[in-house]
């Protein structure tokens, strides 16, 4: 079977997010020989990426628990940077059916380098032909900036709405990558008051909100190969990262100190879509198709908990936080803030 192509489309998708030139040809080589070896491989390789950058989506949401005043606003800029631990530089790949791990690097030699790995090339080798080729080698993150840091960017809209209620958006109109690709993303959230509805509570000097936001990001990438039939053949890459959360905070003149504990519902997914005469024998016969051949699902699901501070200064706002989670994160951000 030849998935050489399909492979470098999934991981294209991936490193479209990322600011990475990447050679699709590497990628080609992991998969040649078995499908499912390839999903192995692929998914192995880009997982601490979907899952960290997924979950990033759900971070940079408020910077206080006090909504907006009827019809106040608020323009927000803020980028996550999301802890990857360093075990998962690196990912096993024994049990594959077509391919084996002949040479893996340094300090790892069972082990490949994922995509925020060390920047080595492992060596694999085909069983029975004993072909031998490169695979991809890491970014190398650790080495270059000192940590292992995904960052995901964001910009935020916040409106006040009736009874303490605050409606925050977040919206990409579809944008074009160049090369067929395409993305677009859109996110909502509200956050309410709950201090209103509970007896005795309106009189304690602080706030409490209840808060859940929802956001969608989707990457394609239109290719045809030239050597697979194939019918509407698109690489994608999706993402729906979901929050709820009950937020508190407390401001000292200029200063506002802010928190928030709750749960994350984070699914991802990378793949090729539409239908691909997996036999190269050019007859494109309906029992020789195969609907999405390259399928895999990242899940980042658990509880949260974030501590934080905010500074205003006449409109303006500047705050950072730190969330604890499956994938630490740290979010900075400046915003715009009237009523």
């Amino acid at each position: 079977m030849k998935f050489l192509r399909l492979a470098a489309l999934a991981g294209v998708l991936a490193f479209t997010a990322t600011t990475t030139t990447y050679a699709q040809d590497d990628i080609d080589k992991l998969i040649r020989e078995n499908a499912e070896d390839g999903e192995k491989l692929v998914g192995g390789y880009i997982a601490p990426f979907m899952k960290s950058f997924a979950l990033g989506l759900n971070s940079g949401w408020y910077n206080t628990a006090k909504p907006h005043k009827l019809i106040g606003i608020d323009l927000t800029i803020t980028v996550s940077a999301m802890r990857i631990p360093d075990k998962e530089m690196f990912y096993s790949v024994s049990g594959l059916n077509n391919i084996e791990l002949q040479e893996g690097v340094t300090g790892h030699p069972n082990e490949a380098p994922t995509l925020i790995g060390p920047g080595e090339s492992p060596i694999y080798r085909v069983k029975g032909s004993g072909e031998t080729f490169e695979g991809p080698e890491g970014l190398d993150l650790k080495e270059e900036i000192g940590k292992n840091w995904v960052p995901t960017p964001m910009v935020h809209l916040g409106i006040g709405l009736p009874k303490n209620t605050d409606l925050k958006l977040r919206f990409m109109p579809e944008i074009d990558l160049g090369d067929d690709g395409s993305a677009n993303m859109f996110g909502i959230g509200v956050m309410h008051d709950i201090k209103q509805w509970l007896p005795g509570f309106k009189v304690i000097p602080f706030d409490l909100s209840a808060f859940v936001g929802y956001t969608h990001l989707k990457l394609q990438y239109a290719y045809t190969p030239d050597e697979i039939q194939t019918e509407n053949p698109m690489a994608e890459m999706v993402m729906n990262a979901t929050t709820i959360q009950g937020v508190i905070s407390k401001k000292f003149s200029v200063v506002t100190l802010y928190g928030g504990l709750g749960y994350n519902i984070v699914k991802s997914n990378i793949g090729i879509k539409g239908k691909w005469d997996l036999n190269d024998n050019g007859t494109y016969e309906p029992n020789l198709r195969e609907i999405n051949p390259i399928n895999i699902d990242f899940k980042t699901s658990g509880p949260r908990a974030t501590a934080g501070f905010r500074l205003k200064l006449a409109v303006i706002t500047l705050h950072a936080d730190y969330t604890v989670q499956k994938y630490n994160a740290l979010t900075v951000g400046f915003g715009i803030n009237v009523r």
